[in-house]
């Protein structure tokens, strides 16, 4: 087995190692509204279930030389988000809206999506995805790097209204298999959902 020290390689083959190993990853797009109300959407696969009580999820969103991003900029500024679940249907657009725009234009808007107004916060979702969560934002930390140049924002969101799919959504349960979730792998490679199984868990 090889051994290797974090500490002694590049960021980018630190990079390698974690998205070629920790698979698959889950992937949130997130819509964040600017100042000026430019509906900003970009996807994270930096992205998982903080608790259920209250429901939270958390968002790692990479620095751009120690510069935060427009999502976690306008996710700090607006005090709230959304996030969708990246699946199938839609994912050629998801992936669309990973192009590097300046922040007075609209990735939502390149992609074709669809803006939906929110009920309970001020950032619009998109109509396509099959899940979207409206989170208000608990927590923004700067996470890495050094202290004058974090290497990321961790954003905690609570998750204040939940939007669901009739076709995927029965009892309080949600189809897998009907929410057709695309995860992400390494490099350009995604995965769908494959084979399922299930094993008891010990009392």
């Amino acid at each position: 087995m090889r051994s290797i020290d974090p500490d002694r390689q590049s960021e980018r083959d630190n990079y390698k190692l974690l998205t070629g190993t920790i698979i698959p990853r889950p992937i949130a797009l997130v819509t964040t509204l600017s100042a000026g109300g430019t509906l900003n959407a970009a996807p994270f696969s930096y992205f998982n279930i903080v608790t259920a009580d209250p429901p939270m999820i958390s968002v790692s969103v990479q620095r751009k030389q120690g510069r935060s991003k427009d999502t976690a900029r306008n996710a700090l500024e607006r005090g709230a988000f959304v996030v969708h679940i990246a699946d199938e249907a839609y994912i050629a657009q998801v992936n669309a809206t990973a192009a590097a725009l300046p922040p007075e234009e609209s990735e939502a808007a390149l992609a074709g999506l669809t803006p939906v107004a929110s009920e309970c916060i001020p950032v619009p979702g998109v109509a396509e995805a099959k899940v979207r969560m409206e989170c208000l934002l608990e927590r923004s930390l700067p996470l890495g790097g050094t202290a004058d140049a974090p290497a990321a924002d961790l954003l905690i969101g609570r998750v204040v209204r939940f939007h669901i799919a009739e076709a995927i959504y029965e009892d309080g349960r949600i189809d897998a298999d009907g929410l057709g979730a695309v995860s992400r792998l390494a490099g350009q490679n995604y995965a769908r959902i494959g084979g399922v199984f299930a094993l008891e868990r010990p009392e």
